[in-house]
């Protein structure tokens, strides 16, 4: 092959990474924290040299976690963080924010105080504690998350009311964060479960079980990663996906690996000319796709000619659309990488028994009334009220966590609707799909030191069905193995009979291992997802498609009117379709929510309010006066019966009187 030169650089890549085996120890990175930052001595009694040798550890650790290493933030600036920019105060600032960050990073399990961050910083500088403290928590950097040491920092609910549409990981974080900003919170989720598009499935039987994550699976790397953060609070061990992923032909036999290599350079040179052309052209058209870009550029370099490099070539085409979830003819050969600068470094590593754990550790504490399919949300001065069925949720604020594929299927009905701007940007953005086929096998016949290993496929069409393999023994407690769709053949697959699918994944491991005379039994249970067509989705996650730009993520994060806001991985500009992306929106709009209020903190406050149907004035009347009342329950019989079967209603009142959680139920 011809292989065309280049100086630039890709950064979206395979999960084929050149690293050494090894798990991920969070417990490691505590010791490491612990070294760096002297352990218990105070700052005050340092020498010089080592305080200018700690403040360099801890400008970078402030540096791996987003923060230039000596300027402000964006958002510190908006905030007035400091009265003047620039000097003497905004370097000390600086300083105490990086102490700040490190401080709290040394041990994520415990809560951070304003005290003691005093036993290490002159009280001299006790209005810059003050405003660095305060600007780290209430934007999220710090005392966030699920340990239990948390619990007891709640304060009193006194800062208004907030209904959160949806349980997934944008939700959860946001309704934890605003708990404890002393917010009341409540969450409605339309399915029977949280997680929204995190799901761990228990599979198996006859003493062969196994956890596989369904949807978001792979912590997509590890530093600064706030998911690592919850792991560690949870001391929940983090497996490092091996780099070792051979590649199969389709009659089973393992591809060359010098063809293999050849073929990954050219397709990566390939894409370094696309940024080229980029740069040099000043951008693509709108509605140029990455597709016809990297076929072009094929085609006029004459590479990938023969069969066994067409179907590599094609093979990391399909890698591509599953890092979008999209088809690369829809994807925007302009800024379909516009979220690089900003990835996550690190290792990529899969969660011990699944992203459940998470899940589970976030949902403790946080009022989630599940099976409430919001169909109308009602926004204006006054306040919001969020309608789910016949059930009406009134609050201060409402916060919409939905996917993005909910949104372009005007499956929620918004009044007044959506500003025209936000609504262009719901129709621009991709909202793509990922399959998965999960399966349980009697025991690993795959070799236990595998995580990934791909399949190539006959035909350009078929060229994402199957063509990477997880295996999950190492972390799900079974053997499970979970084979991927991606691009066109994940539309296909929504429509195909699941008994077919399944054949078609054990006819790929037969061809692979039978030669080699191993047995490919049958699975003990297997499940094909269906994402595209799950009415609470509608896909897997977004991309940025033709037409579209890096720009329309911010703008589906606007608010409207300072009472409704959005989050989720489809409104995070630099951590889109990623699940650490949805939960730092969730952080976000919780900041957002806060600073709102704070403007409006002389506005009257709404007590949420939950009825059983339209009739709403008439129960609260009906519970003035109740039939029986013992602490914080309330009941009211039927009159028409003695029954002791009869229905009846119970008012359950969280916090005080004039400001309620109100639950109406038969």
């Amino acid at each position: 092959m011809e292989i065309p030169s280049s100086n630039g650089s890709v950064l979206k890549r395979s999960l084929r990474k050149k690293v050494n085996l090894r798990n991920y120890d969070e417990d490691l990175m505590d010791e490491l924290f612990e070294k760096q930052l002297g352990g218990g001595l105070k700052k005050r009694n340092k020498t010089k040299e080592d305080l200018e040798k700690e403040t360099e550890t801890e400008a970078m650790i402030a540096f791996s976690l987003g923060f230039p290493i000596d300027a402000l933030l964006d958002e510190e600036v908006r905030a007035g963080v400091v009265r003047e920019m620039g000097g003497k105060e905004q370097n000390d600032y600086i300083v105490i924010r990086n102490h700040i960050l490190a401080l709290w990073r040394g041990n994520v399990r415990l809560w951070l105080s304003k005290g003691m961050i005093r036993e290490t910083v002159s009280n001299e500088y006790e209005h810059l504690i003050n405003s660095a403290y305060d600007f780290l928590l209430y934007n999220g950097y710090i005392n966030f998350g699920v340990s239990p040491s948390f619990t007891s920092m709640l304060p009193e609910a006194t800062e208004g009311t907030v209904v959160v549409i949806g349980a997934g990981l944008a939700g959860l974080a946001a309704a934890r964060q605003l708990l404890s900003f002393g917010y009341k919170v409540v969450v409605l989720e339309g399915r029977n479960r949280p997680g929204g598009r995190v799901y761990t499935q228990k599979m198996g039987c006859e003493g062969k079980f196994a956890a596989i994550d369904l949807g978001g699976s792979v912590i997509t790397g590890i530093h600064a990663n706030p998911l690592g953060v919850l792991a560690r609070q949870l001391s929940i061990p983090l497996h490092k996906v091996r780099d070792n992923c051979p590649l199969y032909k389709p009659n089973g036999a393992p591809v060359d690996r010098e063809i293999d290599a050849s073929v990954e350079f050219v397709f990566n040179r390939l894409l370094d000319k696309v940024m080229e052309l980029r740069q040099i052209m000043g951008g693509f058209a709108s509605d140029t796709s990455l597709g016809s870009v990297l076929e072009t550029l094929k085609l006029l370099y004459n590479v990938a000619r023969s069969t066994d490099e067409k179907q590599l070539f094609d093979w990391h085409l399909a890698n591509l659309e599953y890092a979008n979830a999209g088809c690369l003819s829809n994807l925007s050969a302009a800024y379909w990488d516009q979220d690089d600068p900003y990835e996550m470094g690190g290792d990529h590593c899969f969660l011990a028994g699944g992203n459940w754990r998470l899940i589970k550790a976030l949902c403790e504490g946080v009022p989630i009334f599940y099976g409430k399919t919001v169909n109308t949300i009602r926004y204006g001065n006054e306040g919001v009220e969020v309608i789910a069925g016949d059930e009406v949720f009134q609050a201060d604020f409402a916060l919409c966590t939905v996917p993005l594929g909910v949104l372009k299927k005007k499956a929620i009905s918004f009044q007044p609707e959506l500003p025209a701007r936000k609504l262009a940007a719901i129709e621009r953005m991709g909202f793509g799909l990922l399959n998965k086929v999960a399966m349980v096998f009697p025991y690993v016949f795959w070799g236990e030191d595998l995580d990934t290993f791909g399949c190539l496929n006959e035909y350009s069409h078929q060229r994402g069905e199957f063509f990477l393999l997880y295996s999950y023994h190492t972390v799900s407690g079974g053997p499970a193995l979970v084979a991927l769709v991606a691009g066109e053949a994940a539309q296909v697959f929504e429509s195909t009979d699941p008994s077919i699918l399944l054949n078609r994944v054990l006819t790929v491991l037969k061809g692979i291992f039978h030669p080699k005379g191993i047995v490919v039994p049958d699975p003990i249970q297997s499940i094909c997802t269906r994402w595209g067509s799950d009415p609470l989705s509608y896909g897997s996650y977004s991309h940025v498609s033709v037409q579209s730009s890096g720009g329309d993520y911010d703008i589906l994060a606007e608010n409207v009117g300072n009472r409704l806001f959005f989050a989720g991985e489809a409104t995070s500009r630099y951590y889109p379709a990623t699940m650490h992306g949805a939960f730092l929106s969730g952080l976000r709009e919780a900041s957002r929510i806060y600073r709102s209020s704070r403007v409006q903190q002389n506005y009257p406050r709404k007590c949420i309010l939950k009825n059983i149907g339209p009739n709403n004035d008439v129960l609260v009347d009906l519970f003035k006066k109740p039939d029986f009342e013992s602490g914080k329950f309330a009941f009211i019989f039927d009159s028409s019966s003695e029954s002791l079967q009869s229905l009846g209603l119970l008012q359950i009142t969280f916090g005080s009187v004039e400001e309620s959680y109100m639950e109406v139920m038969h």
